[in-house]
């Protein structure tokens, strides 16, 4: 089996199914090293130049929504080839990263490939991409309806809890506080210690 067959036959179970021969053609333009990875909580995908080798990575998290992960992979795909076009001293999230993020997603902003209540703020996110589409509230609340509900359904995001209720983040208990833009003060019951904690923190409600 062909380095492509493989890639295709990975992404087959992970990209909406109209999605993966595009895919795989953004590959055979710049070939990586691809993997899934275990979920991570910073970030939902990864490129990283390496100077001392010829083939670049990309790892993306496995438990991903067919439609997030190819949001994530287009993203991905998009450093690389920016790196090609531009040279490896661009900024990570600069305008030639953007720019080339945004033409790679042109053909993809239908129903073809996504639903239409996700073109709607996906077609928004791409007027300005952000460095990672977590960024973009409403964007990743309409991902978030696609998500394996089978698979830990007592979660939220902290932005749906209310002022003064309690939630459980990594095994600890917080106590919501006021709003600041993209984060919300939270205090942690045990120590008293406060932090900001992301508006999209998948967190578990305390009745």
């Amino acid at each position: 089996m062909s380095s492509s067959q493989k890639l295709k036959q990975i992404l087959a179970q992970k990209l909406p199914a109209a999605a993966v021969d595009y895919a795989v053609a953004l590959w055979e333009k710049e070939s990586f090293s691809f993997k899934t990875t275990a979920t991570r909580k910073s970030k939902l995908g990864d490129f990283r130049y390496r100077r001392d080798r010829q083939i670049q990575t990309i790892t993306i998290n496995a438990d991903l929504n067919p439609y997030q992960f190819l949001l994530t992979y287009i993203h991905e795909v998009a450093h690389l080839h920016a790196s090609v076009k531009f040279g490896i001293e661009i900024a990570p999230h600069g305008a030639e990263w953007k720019s080339t993020f945004q033409q790679l997603m042109i053909p993809l902003l239908s129903t073809v490939f996504f639903p239409i209540d996700l073109l709607i703020p996906l077609r928004k996110h791409m007027k300005n991409p952000k460095a990672s589409s977590a960024m973009d509230l409403f964007l990743m609340k309409e991902m978030s309806k696609y998500d394996d509900k089978s698979i830990n359904q007592e979660i939220v995001f902290l932005s749906d809890i209310k002022p003064g209720n309690r939630f459980l983040l990594s095994g600890r208990e917080f106590e919501k506080g006021e709003t600041r833009r993209t984060r919300v003060l939270c205090q942690e019951v045990n120590s008293g210690k406060k932090y900001l904690i992301a508006q999209l923190a998948k967190v578990k409600f305390i009745d």
